[in-house]
């Protein structure tokens, strides 16, 4: 389909993400709760905030703490990128936690991106994006089939799996509601007491098997495992990130506490 036969147009409340109409690859699709805007790759610029009369896509609207326009969606045209700038006072969260602050600007990639404005009011508010793609699938309803594994889980050995089910413990009990991994000490010892475990551990071998499985999910392109990566201090931030990743996977989960069972 060619960019001229589809132009920029409304789309009505209750659209879904994932069923947006066919449309030319780099065409953008912005949903709110009032509905959204969709707009094909061209020159244009694209706004959503509170100021449901000046914005295309209108969210928080009965939220003072949401900036009249909160943000903006630019396209020049000439290569097709769409880029996203907070021109709001609160952040605009990220997928993958990053928080765009106002005037920071970022390109989107293709696929479906959520955006979460969180307000100062305890209330978020959602913007969701989907960027059309050469190789956009726009999937039918599933609501009827089995649920599937995610499409990325890693593998892991079964001692890789004990040592960080131990590192990851706070994350897994779901206590904290801001956890951070064990110390490699603490981790070692819970290593050590597991019903499950095959070899005597130090908080050595432990640290270097986390870094093994960093350095092989860095290889399948997860980011922000390496230290060159992420900038120092480092501090817990690789293992944070490596725990995030195989948490949101579901290459981890609760039920691998069993491994634990028999801890205090």
């Amino acid at each position: 389909m060619a960019s001229g036969t589809f132009p920029p147009q409304m789309l009505p409340p209750g659209s879904p993400a994932d069923r947006v109409p066919t449309a030319p690859p780099g065409t953008i699709f912005v949903l709110g709760p009032e509905g959204g805007y969709a707009v094909p790759p061209r020159r244009y610029t694209l706004l959503f905030g509170r100021d449901r009369d000046d914005v295309h896509v209108p969210v928080g609207v009965d939220d003072p703490t949401v900036s009249r326009r909160h943000g903006v969606f630019t396209c020049t045209g000439a290569d097709g990128d769409w880029w996203l700038v907070n021109t709001g006072n609160l952040p605009i969260e990220l997928p993958d936690g990053v928080l765009m602050l106002t005037g920071h600007k970022r390109i989107l990639t293709a696929g479906y991106t959520p955006l979460v404005i969180n307000s100062s009011k305890q209330r978020s508010h959602l913007v969701e994006v989907r960027l059309v793609d050469e190789d956009d699938r726009h999937p039918r309803s599933t609501s009827s089939a089995e649920t599937v594994d995610p499409e990325t889980v890693y593998e892991l050995s079964p001692q890789e799996r004990l040592v960080l089910t131990a590192l990851s413990r706070r994350y897994l009990e779901g206590h904290d509601a801001f956890p951070l991994p064990l110390p490699w000490e603490d981790t070692a010892r819970l290593v050590n007491a597991s019903p499950y475990v095959t070899k005597s551990w130090t908080y050595k071998s432990v640290a270097n098997t986390v870094e093994d499985v960093r350095e092989r999910l860095h290889r399948r392109g997860v980011r922000g495992l390496l230290r060159d990566e992420v900038g120092e201090p480092v501090g817990a931030t690789l293992s944070v990130n490596l725990i995030r990743e195989l948490l949101k996977t579901a290459t981890l989960s609760a039920q691998d506490l069993e491994l634990l069972a028999e801890q205090d």
